[in-house]
């Protein structure tokens, strides 16, 4: 049986094992929210900086978790392109995605978004990316995913959502509703 909004060629070709159904993704959400607001239970110093641009859907849910909480007044929320601070694809022409960080994150808690942790180079140029912007107190990483065991550079999430094992010729995709018409994490054969 094929889901919604997941091509067909996955089903086919690649096989399809969900590892967070919509139910399991939501509350993954919600747990990763509290623990942020564990951390740092005042916001005013704290920043969330989404990853463009697989990570916006996520960082979009922790910012909406975040908000919901009562002790919350306001949350500093950014969204980073990393495209011209890619080591790994500089002899392709790419489109760079909109940056949108209307703040200062001089001195501040700063928290990447990113959806999936695999090699660590996404991760490595967002921290490149950031420092265009000011020299942050701490940076945490906040993962919906890792994949243990596939990592290149030494990066590891403060916050995750599941960690799987994989073999290198699986991909891990995240479908999101607004997006894929769908909601859930697959790992694709």
């Amino acid at each position: 049986m094929r889901l919604a909004g997941i091509p067909y060629f996955y089903d086919k070709f690649y096989g399809l094992k969900t590892v967070l159904t919509a139910r399991q993704l939501a509350i993954t959400i919600q747990r990763l929210s509290q623990q942020i607001l564990e951390n740092h239970i005042d916001l005013r110093d704290t920043v969330i900086i989404g990853i463009q641009p697989r990570g916006i859907f996520f960082s979009d849910r922790i910012v909406a978790e975040l908000a919901k909480d009562p002790g919350v007044e306001q949350v500093a929320y950014g969204k980073l392109d990393i495209t011209f601070y890619r080591d790994d694809v500089r002899r392709q022409l790419h489109i760079a995605n909109a940056t949108n960080i209307p703040f200062s994150i001089e001195n501040k808690n700063v928290i990447i978004v990113d959806d999936v942790l695999y090699t660590g180079r996404t991760i490595r140029a967002a921290l490149d990316a950031l420092l265009d912007f000011g020299r942050p107190a701490r940076v945490e990483l906040c993962v919906l995913v890792d994949r243990r065991f596939s990592r290149q550079l030494p990066i590891q999430a403060d916050y995750t959502g599941k960690s799987i094992d994989s073999i290198i010729t699986q991909k891990v995709k995240v479908f999101w509703q607004e997006k894929d018409g769908e909601e859930l994490v697959a790992l694709l054969e």
